[in-house]
C-alpha cells in the first residue's frame, strides 16, 4: 500500500465517526492537524490528508474546517499547540507520533 493511500485511510477512519458525532453539535466540525516538524517538512502529508478527506466527502472550507500547526521541531513549542488544541472544540486531532505523544501526555496531566 503506498504512503499516500495509507495516510488517506487512515484519516478517513480516524475521522469519519468523530465527524458524524461532532455534526449533531456544530455546522461544521473542526480537525486539528498537528505536527512536531515544519509547514515545509509536511507539505506533501498534508496534501494527501486533504484529498483523504475529500475522498470520503469532507472538503475543506465546506463541510469541514481544517486548524494547522507546527511546532517546527521546538518541543515547547508543541506542548503550547497541543494546549491550545485540547481547550478548542475540535472533533479529531491528527498528528504524527511526536505529536500525538506530546497530546497523550498533556491529556493525562490535565485530568
Amino acid at each position: 500500500m503506498k504512503r499516500r493511500d495509507f495516510i488517506s485511510l487512515l484519516s478517513g477512519a480516524l475521522a469519519a465517526p468523530s465527524f458524524a458525532v461532532r455534526a449533531q453539535q456544530s455546522a461544521m466540525p473542526v480537525v486539528g492537524f498537528l505536527r512536531s516538524s515544519t509547514l515545509a517538512d509536511a507539505t506533501n502529508l498534508v496534501t494527501a490528508f486533504r484529498q483523504g478527506l475529500q475522498e470520503t466527502g469532507y472538503v475543506e472550507g465546506q463541510n469541514v474546517a481544517i486548524e494547522y500547526r507546527f511546532a517546527e521541531n521546538d518541543r515547547d513549542k508543541l506542548a503550547a499547540l497541543v494546549k491550545d488544541f485540547i481547550h478548542r472544540p475540535v472533533a479529531v486531532l491528527v498528528g504524527n507520533l511526536v505529536a500525538a505523544l506530546a497530546a497523550k501526555a498533556a491529556r493525562r496531566h490535565s485530568d
